[in-house]
């Protein structure tokens, strides 16, 4: 009986160009990310690692449709891909973009929109905010999570951030 391959997805730490050019050459780090779910239904805001996989606890147990139309029932929620970076007076919010999914429970369906997600993962590696499509809950959530979470973080990202939360 032939073994099936595992094709799991691989998150690389360091540089994955150091010149070695071996396995990983030329992939993207996703250590600096964390994904951070918004729920407005429930009024929280909280890291969920699992998203990097898409198996949060949101995503668990439901059938993804491709069409938003099929999920007409669904609760609203936002996974903000946050991305860290140093500077120079410490680390700080360097970019976070969010991207909604609409949950179904009693079904069992939902639905998010992979090239969205990919797309905003990018954005908020190259230290872009794109936060004005969210609802106004939802981003008072995620700017008190965000200040509370680590403040000194806060204290030390751009301008930029706190006006699109407001």
């Amino acid at each position: 009986m032939e073994k099936k391959k595992n094709n799991a997805f691989t998150i690389m730490k360091d540089d994955s160009t150091d010149g070695h050019g071996g396995y990983g050459v030329g992939s993207i780090s996703l250590e600096n990310m964390s994904p951070v779910i918004v729920d407005p239904n429930e009024k929280t805001a909280y890291v969920d690692m699992a998203a990097m996989h898409a198996r949060s606890q949101v995503e668990r147990r439901v059938r993804f449709q491709h069409e938003k139309e099929k999920v007409q029932d669904g609760k609203l929620y936002w996974i903000v891909w946050v991305t860290v970076q140093n500077g120079g007076d410490g680390p700080y919010y360097f970019g976070a973009a969010a991207s909604e999914i609409l949950v179904d429970r009693p079904n069992r369906i939902a639905y998010k929109s992979m090239p969205e997600h990919v797309k905003h993962m990018e954005q908020s590696m190259k230290g872009k905010y794109v936060l004005e499509h969210m609802d106004e809950l939802s981003k008072g959530l995620l700017l008190d999570f965000l200040k509370e979470y680590k403040p000194e973080f806060w204290s030390r990202s751009p301008k930029d951030l706190e006006n699109q939360l407001q």
